[in-house]
């Protein structure tokens, strides 16, 4: 159940993050659940290896690379949902940061940026 909360506030943040920003679109909610559950397997399953095989440019950056390798999977996922469109690398990061922020004012402590 707990999952099922986490999911439905990454959506609701999905929507927000969305209708903020101009260079993101998404078609409805149920598009934004979609994106949130794409981006939670993404979260799981790529970005641990984007991870491993940038931890030179990670710590040569201190690790603000990791933003980096946030708007990867924000594009991935862009190119994996229909419905969903991201206009570019900069929108994706802006995009990142604006879903990592909403989630955890909402309290969720799933989102783009707190696992890997």
């Amino acid at each position: 159940m707990n999952w099922i909360t986490r999911l439905l506030v990454s959506s609701v943040a999905v929507v927000i993050a969305a209708y903020v920003l101009p260079g993101v679109a998404i078609d409805g909610f149920m598009t934004a659940i979609i994106v949130a559950v794409v981006l939670s397997i993404f979260n799981v399953l790529v970005k641990p290896l984007l991870i491993i095989l940038t931890i030179p440019a990670t710590i040569l950056t201190f690790g603000l690379f990791l933003f980096v390798i946030n708007a990867l999977i924000i594009l991935l996922a862009d190119y994996a949902v229909d419905g969903f469109t991201v206009n570019g690398f900069w929108w994706a990061l802006i995009f990142s940061l604006l879903l990592s922020l909403l989630n955890s004012i909402m309290g969720n402590k799933s989102d783009t940026s707190q696992k890997g």
